[in-house]
């Protein structure tokens, strides 16, 4: 059997506990966490001791310094992902960064460079593509059962959930409200779905009419309304190269009638409503045959237990393997920068072209 591989987690918080840890322990035959960093004492203290991890430590060049380590995990806000990014992959190790992949469009093209030039993995934690829904219409699509697929409907939406933890509602930390967090996860699905086409420009508006009222509840928790810089819903219609478009939909607050999380297709055979989170209903597929339109629902979609622990399982099977990854930091790239042109239009009212190249 070959040998373990060594991996450090940059990052103590609730996303280390509930997507990369679980991850890496899944596997216990193929990979060790040697390392665990964070900065606060406490939260270091008590993972350390939970997940029976060695060696701990508040300063994650620590984690660089280990000639043993073949990997890292960065599981921190999003202000600290470039430095620490491009730190580990210099240093010879490769990364498994926490989505998105950085504030902007600029510093993930510097993360793409550094891994480039390391010739190191970059992956981006992006697990909804492994999910059972997305599995199936990966699979689905490729066997051309939906033809040509011109146009897509991506939605992250909630009614009140601000989250009222971290540094969610600060942008100079996080870089954005509910579009770069969790508008992050449903557009890379829809454009994972439609082959990941190249972005030439978009559009958008975003909002802060809900957010710092303190009149109004939440349902994720407390948070400072005096505080909150960030959107509380954006809006996004963005075009791509082969003629494709996509409306990107993401709220923090909405007065809608329910939390939703889907992505819909149009394609020229076949559309398609997904929604890869929990749902009773999590595929409709919508086809004519013979003149009759009919709505169908697959009953054989795979069972993923958990899909973070199947992003961190094909992390190490990209290194151990070799090849690009499923999720590399491109995909990240692409929708920093997407980002970017949708606040700017915002701003500026026109619609702003995006630049991919790094």
């Amino acid at each position: 059997m070959a040998k373990k591989l060594k991996v450090g987690v940059i990052g103590a918080g609730m996303i280390a506990n509930h997507a990369h840890l679980p991850g890496y322990f899944s596997i216990p035959d193929e990979v060790e966490v040697v390392w665990l960093c964070d900065n606060k004492p406490q939260v270091l203290e008590e993972n350390g001791k939970k997940w029976g991890i060695s060696k701990t430590t508040a300063d994650y060049h620590d984690l660089l310094k280990d000639p043993e380590i073949d990997a890292i995990s960065v599981a921190t806000p999003n202000l600290e992902h470039m430095q620490m990014t491009i730190d580990a992959l210099k240093a010879g190790k490769n990364v498994l960064c926490e989505k998105p992949l950085s504030m902007n469009a600029e510093q993930s093209k510097a993360m793409c460079r550094a891994a480039k030039e390391s010739g190191k993995v970059l992956q981006v934690g992006l697990q909804y593509r492994f999910c059972g829904p997305g599995v199936f219409m990966k699979e689905y699509i490729k066997n051309g059962h939906m033809g040509d697929i011109y146009y897509g409907r991506a939605q992250a939406m909630r009614r009140r959930g601000v989250p009222g933890w971290g540094v969610f509602t600060n942008k100079a930390k996080q870089g954005g409200g509910p579009l770069i967090d969790i508008g992050v996860h449903i557009l890379d699905f829809t454009l994972h779905l439609m082959g990941y086409p190249k972005p030439v420009a978009a559009t958008g508006m975003t909002w802060d009419k809900l957010g710092k009222n303190p009149e109004i509840t939440n349902f994720m928790g407390n948070f400072d309304r005096d505080a909150f810089t960030v959107e509380d819903m954006a809006v996004g219609m963005i075009r791509f190269e082969g003629g494709q478009m996509v409306l990107l939909e993401s709220s923090f607050m909405a007065n809608i009638e329910k939390e939703f999380f889907k992505t819909t297709l149009m394609g020229t055979k076949s559309g398609a409503e997904v929604h890869p989170g929990f749902n009773d209903d999590p595929v409709v597929i919508f086809s004519e045959r013979d003149q009759q339109c009919f709505n169908e629902r697959p009953v054989n979609i795979p069972h993923v237990e958990n899909s973070h622990v199947k992003e961190v399982q094909e992390f190490v099977r990209t290194i151990r393997e070799g090849g690009e990854s499923l999720v590399p930091g491109e995909h990240g790239l692409t929708l920093n920068a997407i980002f970017d042109a949708v606040y700017k239009s915002a701003e500026t009212g026109k619609e702003e072209l995006i630049d991919i190249s790094y």
